[in-house]
């Protein structure tokens, strides 16, 4: 009795559902194709129907039609997209499993690029041993690759190649300091058509002799590039230009990078020459173009940590974790000594398009202000010279025994250290007081004055850190450093370093 009673109910409740809900929806569209009322309407009216009339009613038709068949393609298409969904619906599972199949085709791939490398080098006779089958692993192609392929480090591989019978050039080792920056200015001039003032080529002469590291800003068109370019062609050695990128962030934008997939050394060109450089004793020029549209403490930081070690021994980059046995002949267990014959030239702009360059960087560099143009003048046609870096380094070492800081400018040079501390809280430092020594002989050594090289250090070592200050404050005290360099040095001296004070006093 009860069964009964349910079964009735639900065949009433599915019944009026497929009559008043599905039924009428399906009969309902089913309708809209075949309904007797599109001809009792055409039997009605057509018997008034004129030739205007039949054409609307024809337009008429051909819509209604227009839209049965959009309606018909349209549920087509629906139909056919909800088929494709169904049969491409790819879990994520299938696609990380897809990605790891892709990866192990590349391993595949690599391993056989390198099976037939090892068999190309065994058909020489470099190699000789079976070959092996089956898969591949990372830690054995590195072993092959080391011991039996070729060499990870390829340029500089070559380079070991190329120097295997060198014969060094004859250099003129009796060229002195003030004839290299006569004939090196009139070389300049006569062959390239570059003019300088004699004072910048002493500023860049005898810079090289205080750090490996110069900067030379200013203006742009001044021929901040230049000078070094031709200076490389001067001495038979044509400086490497490096032009620095923004994206420049750490080391591997000077020396490169180990591939850990194709265990090959991505070598940049600085660090081709600078292993070239370990092969011969020539004067080696690297230029840095526009340093600070990236951030040099960044990039050259490592560098300017290795290069301030007091002894040359230390001047050491670790290249690559550990030794393999046909790395180049230079490179000891991985490890790579900076050539002593090398420096490293940095140009710099300050604009809004580059980075203010940071204390650290300008307290290790020699710091060159190139704010015009060379005149024009003439002078003889010279011929490059060859010059070793020892004979350069050995004259700079006779200017300072020669040319040494007079006892009475460095007593001086004490009294003015504190005048600093006292009333703009700065010191000068033991690095810059060393580098003072070492750079005012060999400027006069070059040709210029003791007091004219001490002037230099002075405005573009110790003054330019005013710049740090907020000299709104201390504008006041500008003028009382004026007077004292004048009581110090004489009115007439010192004339850079008064011109840059009262400069950034201007500012305020």
């Amino acid at each position: 009795m009860n069964i009964n009673l349910v079964f009735e109910f639900l065949k009433a409740f599915l019944g009026a559902f497929y009559d008043k809900g599905i039924g009428s929806i399906f009969w309902g569209f089913l309708h809209i194709f075949y309904n007797e009322g599109y001809s009792d309407a055409f039997k009605n009216y057509t018997q008034y129907f004129g030739a205007g009339e039949w054409a609307v009613a024809i337009i008429f038709i051909i819509l209604i039609v227009a839209v049965i068949v959009a309606i018909i393609v349209l549920l087509i298409l629906g139909l056919r997209k909800l088929a494709r969904l169904g049969k491409a619906k790819v879990l994520p599972q299938d696609l990380v499993e897809e990605c790891a199949n892709l990866k192990r085709q590349i391993i595949k791939m690599s391993a056989e690029k390198d099976r037939i490398l090892s068999m190309r080098v065994s058909d020489i006779g470099n190699y000789e041993g079976e070959e092996e089958e089956g898969e591949y692993y990372e830690e054995e192609e590195s072993q092959d690759i080391g011991q039996y392929g070729e060499s990870r480090f390829y340029k500089l591989t070559e380079i070991d190649r190329i120097y295997e019978d060198y014969v060094p050039p004859v250099y003129d080792d009796e060229i002195t300091l003030p004839e290299l920056c006569d004939r090196f200015r009139n070389f300049a001039c006569s062959r390239m058509k570059l003019f300088y003032a004699p004072r910048i080529i002493r500023l860049f002469i005898a810079s090289l002799s205080t750090s490996r590291l110069l900067i030379l800003q200013g203006i742009s068109g001044t021929g901040k590039t230049s000078l070094p370019h031709a200076m490389g062609i001067f001495l038979n050695n044509p400086a490497t230009i490096a032009s620095v990128q923004p994206s420049w962030r750490d080391r591997t934008e000077l020396f490169g990078y180990f591939n850990e997939f194709t265990k090959r050394f991505n070598e940049t060109e600085v660090l081709k020459k600078m292993y070239e450089a370990t092969w011969n004793d020539q004067v080696y020029l690297t230029v840095l173009d526009e340093m600070n549209i990236a951030r040099v403490e960044y990039y050259f930081a490592e560098m300017l940590s290795i290069l301030e070690m007091p002894s040359r021994d230390e001047w050491i980059v670790d290249l690559v974790p550990s030794g393999w046995p046909n790395d180049p002949k230079h490179i000891e267990k991985g490890r790579f000594r900076l050539p002593q014959n090398m420096w490293f030239i940095g140009t710099a702009n300050n604009d809004d398009s580059t980075f203010a360059i940071s204390d650290k960087v300008y307290d290790r560099a020699m710091p060159i202000n190139i704010n015009s143009k060379g005149v024009p003048f003439e002078a003889p046609y010279t011929e490059n010279v060859f010059i070793s870096y020892k004979h350069l380094e050995d004259e700079f070492r006779k200017a300072e025994e020669l040319y040494p800081v007079s006892q009475e400018n460095l007593d001086k040079i004490n009294q003015l250290d504190d005048y600093v501390i006292e009333h703009f809280r700065l010191a000068f430092g033991n690095r810059i007081v060393k580098q003072l020594k070492e750079f005012v002989p060999s400027y006069v050594g070059c040709g210029g004055t003791e007091l004219d090289g001490l002037d230099y250090v002075l405005c573009n070592k110790i003054f330019r850190k005013f710049e740090s200050l907020n000299l709104s404050y201390i504008r006041d005290e500008i003028d009382g450093l004026v007077m004292y360099l004048s009581e110090l040095f004489g009115e007439e001296n010192m004339q850079e370093s008064k011109e840059y004070i009262n400069r950034l006093k201007k500012l305020f």
